[in-house]
């Protein structure tokens, strides 16, 4: 509390210092308004998707896509959704594609997060595999199908193979790229104080890397989304089930744009959906530990 004693009170600098002292050991984190939320969180993607909505009839409406056979209008598109979820093949569909795609990141995370840091810190793996690892993360995933099913088939240990080659390179990489950003102040302190080895790196290096070992999982998820739908769309086959690059390709196939649509749709629900709920929260809780993300 600020201090009462009246030559405190006739010095307006400490008075002020005070006062600040004050307000620092008051002030309480706040939450977010529901209207605030609205407004700058859920308002702006909203009015997006109704802009890309009417641009999409309006294409249609005033016949300037007048073929009905390349542009559906939304609500042909959405009627083919709403049938596929009354027969109940829509959640077959996604599921089909999420599971195969969270299995073969988990797999990839597993690879690629050793593989990192071993070319993080080791210098003769980086010499020699570094180069070949950003070569690999530069080749388009869809080259890899065709191999893939050669050596192993049609099923679905192909595409987990083709889920690797893609994610696997992303993801190490971004690992190396958080250890190199490593402070060497940081290396220095955990050598004075025993954190040496995979102590150090436990306790050093892998907290430190974290914003770039997560820039590392996002990429690495994204191309191993990408991949598998490549790997879906090629290599099509009855008893691997019916997944969303399946779907797509069934479309093309029957030229029924209205399910070409569908399964471009959900895809890129499913495509921002994951980003929603497990990469921005794990964003938001390493930015908030470094006192980087703030609110009041």
């Amino acid at each position: 509390m600020a201090s009462t004693d009246p030559s405190v009170q006739d010095r307006p600098d400490i008075a002020g210092l005070e006062a600040g002292l004050d307000a620092l050991e008051s002030r309480q984190e706040t939450r977010t308004l529901f209207r605030q939320t609205l407004v700058e969180k859920v308002l702006p993607p909203t009015v997006a998707v109704l802009l890309v909505l009417a641009i999409w009839q309006g294409l249609v409406s005033f016949g300037i896509v007048d073929d009905p056979t390349k542009l559906p209008a939304p609500a042909v598109v959405w009627e083919v959704v709403r049938q596929a979820w009354l027969q109940g093949d829509l959640l077959g569909y996604i599921w089909t594609s999420v599971s195969r795609g969270l299995l073969g990141f988990c797999f990839a995370l597993i690879i690629g997060t050793p593989l990192g840091l071993l070319v993080a810190r080791v210098k003769f793996v980086r010499a020699a595999i570094g180069p070949i690892l950003s070569g690999l993360q530069s080749l388009p995933s869809v080259a890899w199908v065709p191999p893939a099913v050669v050596w192993l088939g049609l099923n679905n240990s192909m595409m987990y193979a083709v889920i690797l080659l893609g994610a696997v390179p992303s993801i190490a990489n971004g690992l190396v790229s958080g250890v190199d950003q490593v402070p060497p102040l940081f290396l220095r302190a955990g050598r004075t104080l025993g954190a040496t080895g995979l102590k150090g790196t436990w306790h050093i290096v892998a907290p430190a890397a974290l914003p770039g070992y997560l820039a590392g999982l996002k990429q690495g998820w994204a191309f191993s989304w990408r991949s598998l739908m490549a790997a879906e769309i090629i290599a099509s086959f009855p008893d691997l089930g019916v997944g969303l690059g399946q779907l797509l390709e069934n479309g093309r196939n029957a030229s029924d744009m209205a399910m070409v649509f569908e399964a471009i749709l959900l895809i890129l629900i499913v495509g921002i959906a994951i980003d929603l709920l497990i990469f921005s929260p794990l964003e938001r809780w390493v930015l908030r530990s470094r006192g980087l993300l703030v609110t009041y």
